[in-house]
């Protein structure tokens, strides 16, 4: 029997979509965000909306209601942010949000929001922060697709300025390098109209024990002999976009945020969520200017001693690198390498990824580095040891590639296969809005060029639904059986035209045979079901995941052959009525494809070069 904690492997995405919860476990949570709504209510604030959670907390915004303390129309407007931490986490965790206040009533700099106060409402701790204009850079990267080298530079030279204020801190009159520790895409706002940045979320925050060259920072010798200086104060940030160093737990140094920082340029100016993928899309394949794209290799290389090198050109030279001439109207969007649609119709989608087969992506042999027993941090806990354990770096990307495509509206499948010959990729993507078609096509490209550079014989599918049409039942124990209620219905949509069946293009991955990662044995009479509707000309997903007492199931499905939408409808009928056979615990899943239209692509270990023209008025005649 799977235990329970098993089924979180199957799911890539960070958070799961409020749809997926159980009915008791939403109540509760929406429950728990009226609370919070409430308190801030009583404490003089309006307009309280939720903009954020992460591992540790959620994230509010708010105003000041006029009328509190005789308010000035400038102290109405202004927004702020509150930050709760999670209730249900150990003590010392939620006390890590006193600790991020702490840090950040140190920093005063313009592109960081400053601290307005930290206050106890009973045994609920609340962070109150001014809020930057804008959204977060992952949002603005998923809405345009890779950044113009224009706004890449924009944002570098400002973080530049922020860490090179945060290296040079002094407190009590000594030199004290803050750390911020987790810098990413979604922990930095960026306001459209005055493309400037702020930095936000210190909870990863601290003070480094050791500057950029090594040394201890403190220079009292009872210091440097306490075992303070002996163990890391690290904490570890999002382990997509740190370093070796701070994911190894070595001892906290500026050097984390040139990582963060390096990690982060790469992700935006590529289109991806991560800075796995750079051995294979290069920062010299990005069109940067050339000098910023070999800075940012070398930050990112293996070498220690070229990653410090870089680091030190980095935050020298970006005052020069800010006045080069660029210009965004020469810029073309890449054609895309595998097809997908633009559904023209307004529905409410919350995409989830379901992957199966991903064994074969984990290596074989575990490096040293990916050992860490010391890190007791809920990161670690929820993406390192999940998934991404003792995967390869390009293997990495590649799963956060498909990851990302998790983060549009869309719904489909998609099935690689790698043999000798290269690489085989069959697809059915369906977007449902078309304003985010170009960054879309560029995250699907992301995913090629990644599963190119891959050098394996295997197989990797997944499925994108919408988790709003996930259906839910419930029992009292696992001895019971799950009971569907009256009318409950699997959804499905009918193709803008019928096409009929077609056998020479009928693609389907239900006959793969046994999957290793799906664990739920399905009744013999429902799986007889299953390949009836197999049958149908169709394409979508069905998938059982079945907790001690909640079983889910998750779907899409678009009929393709009008005429058999009678008995296409029976069928899935008849999967409702077999749900109180299902026995035992685990996830089993199906998919299937429309057309045999398989595009190949042989194998490429990296993209070429491609850097911004010397003059960007002369490519743009051309």
């Amino acid at each position: 029997m799977l235990a329970p904690a098993g089924i979180k492997h199957f799911y890539i995405p960070d958070e799961q979509s409020i749809y997926l919860l159980s009915h008791k476990d939403a109540k509760k949570l929406k429950d728990w965000f009226k609370l919070c709504t409430e308190q801030l209510e009583l404490l003089g604030y309006k307009n309280i909306e939720l903009i954020g959670k992460g591992a540790f907390g959620f994230a509010f915004a708010g105003q000041l209601s006029r009328g509190v303390n005789e308010l000035s129309s400038d102290q109405a407007a202004q927004r702020f942010v509150f930050k709760f931490s999670r209730i249900n986490l150990p003590q010392h965790i939620q006390d890590r949000l006193e600790e991020e206040a702490y840090m950040l009533s140190h920093v005063e700099h313009a592109n960081v929001p400053a601290l307005i106060e930290f206050q106890r409402v009973k045994k609920q701790a609340i962070l109150v922060m001014e809020r930057a204009p804008g959204e977060d850079l992952e949002k603005v990267s998923l809405q345009q697709g890779p950044l113009s080298p224009r706004l890449i530079v924009k944002i570098a030279v400002q973080l530049a300025d922020v860490l090179s204020y945060l290296r040079n801190f002094k407190a009590e009159g000594n030199k004290k390098p803050i750390v911020h520790g987790d810098i990413k895409p979604s922990n930095i706002v960026f306001d459209q109209q005055s493309e400037s940045i702020g930095l936000i979320d210190w909870g990863s925050s601290v003070f480094a024990q050791i500057d950029e060259q090594g040394h201890f920072v403190s220079q009292n010798i009872m210091d440097l002999m306490s075992s303070e200086l002996q163990q890391t104060n690290a904490r570890l940030g999002d382990i997509y976009f740190i370093g070796e160093e701070q994911l190894n737990g070595g001892l906290s140094s500026p050097r984390f945020d040139e990582q963060g920082l390096a990690s982060t340029l790469y992700a935006l100016a590529s289109g991806q969520s991560c800075r796995f993928g750079w051995r294979v899309i290069t920062p010299d394949s990005l069109g940067l200017p050339r000098e910023l794209a070999r800075t940012l290799s070398a930050m990112l290389s293996d070498d220690p001693i070229e990653r410090q090198r870089g680091g030190d050109y980095f935050l020298q030279n970006m005052k020069f690198m800010k006045n080069l001439l660029l210009i965004d109207s020469h810029l073309e969007q890449a054609k895309p390498l595998i097809p997908s649609w633009v559904v023209r119709k307004e529905k409410d989608i919350d995409t989830v990824v379901y992957s199966s087969r991903k064994s074969f992506l984990r290596a074989e042999a575990f490096t040293e580095h990916h050992e860490l027993q010391y890190m007791n941090d809920a990161q670690f806990e929820r993406y390192y040891k999940n998934y991404l354990q003792g995967m390869g770096e390009t293997e990495k990307a590649f799963v956060s590639a498909v990851s990302r495509l998790g983060k549009y509206p869309v719904v489909g499948g998609l099935a690689v296969r790698w043999q000798d010959e290269g690489v085989y990729i069959d697809s059915s993507l369906n977007l449902y809005d078309q304003s985010m078609q170009c960054s879309f096509e560029a995250s699907i490209n992301n995913v090629v060029y990644l599963a190119r550079a891959i050098k394996r014989v295997g197989i990797f599918k997944c499925c994108l639904f919408n988790a709003r049409d996930t259906l839910h039942l419930e029992r009292v124990d696992e001895n019971s059986n799950f009971m569907p209620e009256v009318g409950m219905r699997i959804p499905y949509e009918l193709s803008r035209i019928s096409l009929p069946e077609d056998e020479s293009r009928m693609h389907s991955y239900f006959e793969d045979g046994d999957d290793p990662d799906e664990l739920l044995a399905l009744p013999a009479e429902l799986l007889t079901i299953i390949r009836q509707l197999n049958s149908i000309h169709h394409t979508g997903c069905i998938i059982f995941e079945a907790l001690p007492t909640h079983l889910k199931i998750h779907s899409y499905y678009t009929l393709l052959n009008h005429k058999l939408e009678l008995e296409f409808s029976s069928l899935l009928r008849d999967i409702i009525d077999l749900i109180p056979q299902i026995k035992g615990l685990g996830i089993s899943g199906f998919m299937k494809l429309p057309y045999k239209d398989t595009r190949f692509f042989q194998t490429q270990a990296q993209l070429p070069d491609k850097f911004y023209p010397r003059d960007p008025r002369q490519a743009e005649r051309v």
